[in-house]
């Protein structure tokens, strides 16, 4: 059976046939995913479609699908079917974006997280130095974009980020692609470049603000601040983007939510 064009069949390699046969169904469907044979917000096949052409039953299906509804690969909509998990602004607040005012246990009014403003206050095409290579698989002096955005909420700057990107995996971008993107950063790496950031790692340190993060945060040089370090990854955890994301956290808070996998 051929599914956008793509012969959809039950193939394993050596290492996958020790997979269970719903995580065997996953790395298929991912595939098909990856390599753009359905987009940002498109419909997959019905499950009977997908089960037929896999070779598995519609159980098996469901499992393998459930687990990417879990990691944002996918998303079901009642009555319509499973779709492609766009990135867009809902996304962005939810998954990625961890910033908060800080709560006060006496104000139980209810509060709506407010969508940040970004601006870019740097964009420079430069050479990957050793920490930005290791973390990006590349070799230090590699080509890399450097862009630094500054956010704000209701008015007040509270975060300064440093993105890294392989110019070798973001070929074409330039500074005006990426400052009138029409969503978020994430959304333009899908719907431009085909790559999608499904999870990310991140570490937290308290350090001192550094001359040129404490000027953009309106900061004493060396005043407390956060410095969470992030590395985006897509598919096969091939990582995608290097961050560095500085916080005031005079007023604000870095928020977590945990849950449990299913």
């Amino acid at each position: 059976m051929q599914v956008k064009n793509k012969t959809v069949s039950p193939k394993t390699s050596p290492a996958d046939e020790s997979l269970p046969l719903y995580r065997q169904v996953k790395r298929e469907l991912q595939k098909i995913i990856e390599d753009g044979h359905y987009g940002p917000g498109k419909p997959l096949p019905s499950e009977a479609t997908l089960a037929l052409a896999l070779q598995v039953s519609i159980g098996t299906l469901r499992h393998a699908v459930d687990e990417l509804v879990h990691e944002h690969v996918l998303v079901r909509r009642q009555g319509k079917g499973t779709f492609v998990a766009p990135h867009n602004r809902a996304r962005f607040m939810f998954q990625f974006f961890h910033v908060e005012p800080r709560w006060d246990p006496e104000d139980d009014t209810p509060r709506e997280q407010a969508f940040p403003d970004i601006d870019c206050i740097a964009f420079a095409r430069e050479q990957a130095d050793e920490d930005e290579a290791r973390a990006l698989r590349i070799k230090p002096g590699d080509a890399v974009f450097r862009i630094e955005n500054k956010l704000a909420l209701r008015g007040r700057v509270v975060l300064h980020d440093q993105l890294t990107l392989s110019a070798a995996m973001f070929r074409h971008l330039t500074e005006k692609r990426f400052s009138e993107r029409p969503s978020t950063i994430y959304a333009l790496f899908q719907t431009d470049f085909g790559i999608t950031v499904l999870r990310a790692q991140e570490r937290a340190r308290a350090v001192a603000a550094g001359r040129s993060v404490a000027r953009v945060l309106s900061l004493p040089v060396g005043a407390p601040v956060m410095e969470v370090h992030r590395l985006a990854l897509t598919f096969g955890d091939k990582p995608v983007e290097y961050r560095v994301s500085t916080i005031n956290t005079q007023a604000h808070d870095y928020v977590s939510m945990l849950s449990k996998s299913p």
